[in-house]
């Protein structure tokens, strides 16, 4: 399929919505709680990306656990799917007893060639409205790459340790995190939490850990940093995969009154994911 058919699924709309149980949301708190509490109304921030995930049959999903291309999102050929990165905007807070529903729309599509071979970046954007009105807006970066055909090292440059950090949070990465959070988020990706495909078929030295779930992590990070102000966008991107095992390190550091600076570190020293969050009047 090439970029102009790809490109017919522009605009296209989905609609889906869950309510925030009380259950959800202490399931949730509780598989977050090696990370720092924030007290209402901000405890629930990230939620979002537990609520009302895409559901089918076990037949219906392909050989990686996700839905069978096709449907809402574009049927993209090349099988490697990832979470590239996005931003949110917060509007309101997410509260117990919500009922939200998402709105997501097909922003774009583009074909590029990157050094591993093709690429295929798909933009998606999300609305998350309660009966208050909207209380998120996304942007989610979802990249399709070709498939691996052998082992090899994990890309990303080590981070510079000797960046200071006003706070930093270590978190086990350990395979209960992986499986309560694809758990949550009803994520059948294979690569977090079948160690046989994720080494025999993607060539990964171990499971995956998810990019959201680091993203989480550094934004509820920098929300402590906040004085109970609720911030007005955070923005992330995945530069390198992480794996399970040891702890990685998430480093929030101000740069400015109103910004901080995140980033989270893999056991092995390397830089994996790169965030920033920033607060307005």
């Amino acid at each position: 399929m090439n970029e102009v058919e790809l490109k017919a699924a522009l605009g296209r709309e989905e609609r889906r919505s869950e309510a925030i149980s009380p259950d959800m949301a202490q399931r949730y708190l509780d598989t977050l709680a090696d990370g720092p509490v924030l007290a209402p109304p901000a405890e629930l921030m990230g939620i979002q990306w537990c609520l009302a995930p895409a559901t089918v049959p076990i037949a219906e999903t392909g050989p990686d656990g996700h839905p069978r291309k096709g449907g809402f999102l574009p049927a993209v050929l090349l099988p490697r799917r990832m979470w590239a990165g996005g931003s949110l905007t917060f509007l309101d807070d997410f509260r117990v007893g919500d009922a939200v529903e998402r709105v997501s729309k097909v922003a774009d599509i583009r074909m590029k060639e990157g050094r591993t071979g093709a690429l295929c970046f798909v933009t998606v954007e999300h609305s998350y409205r309660t009966e208050r009105g909207v209380a998120v807006q996304e942007r989610q970066d979802i990249v399709y790459r070709e498939a691996a055909t052998e082992a090899a090292p994990l890309s990303g440059e080590p981070a510079d340790a000797d960046l200071p950090g006003d706070v930093c949070l270590d978190i086990e990465a350990s395979t209960l995190l992986l499986f309560r959070y694809s758990a949550l988020t009803f994520n059948g990706h294979r690569i977090h939490y079948d160690r046989d495909y994720a080494m025999r078929k993607e060539f990964y030295p171990g499971l995956v850990v998810h990019g959201p779930l680091q993203a989480t992590f550094a934004m509820r990070l920098a929300a402590s940093l906040g004085s109970g102000q609720r911030p007005t966008r955070f923005s992330f991107r995945g530069v390198a995969p992480m794996v399970d095992g040891g702890k990685f390190r998430v480093r929030a550091r101000r740069t400015a009154a109103d910004t901080v600076a995140l980033s989270v570190i893999a056991a092995d020293g390397r830089l994996t994911t790169t965030a920033e969050m920033k607060w307005e009047g």
